[in-house]
């Protein structure tokens, strides 16, 4: 069954922050496997952002490839996901009921600053 991927426009006034250095996605806990794409086999990173669009705030985990992750990239750096993509999901695991929604980007871009004199 394909699961349905959403594109996510945000609005030009969204302020994206990175909330954690980048952390290598691991695929199976038990194992160790690290989760990898399946198109290019490149290692994925999850980097929790912090998304301010509205008066509004919250926060997103999006996974990224080692290639879209930019150089400079730490917690309190402004970022602009490209690419960015939803994915809801759910599963039934223990007899609970679990969703949510899984975010992907191609890369996250860093934002420069103008510091007014």
């Amino acid at each position: 069954m394909a699961m349905t991927r959403i594109r996510v426009a945000l609005l030009p006034s969204a302020v994206c922050i990175a909330g954690t250095e980048p952390v290598l996605k691991i695929k199976d806990q038990q194992t160790g496997e690290i989760a990898t794409d399946r198109e290019t086999g490149e290692s994925l990173y999850t980097v929790t952002v912090m998304l301010m669009e509205d008066g509004r705030a919250e926060v997103l985990k999006i996974t990224v490839p080692q290639s879209g992750l930019t150089a400079g990239l730490k917690p309190g750096t402004m970022v602009r996901p490209v690419d960015l993509f939803a994915t809801p999901w759910a599963r039934i695991f223990n007899g609970q009921l679990s969703d949510g929604v899984a975010y992907r980007a191609a890369r996250l871009e860093l934002i420069a600053v103008e510091v007014a004199q």
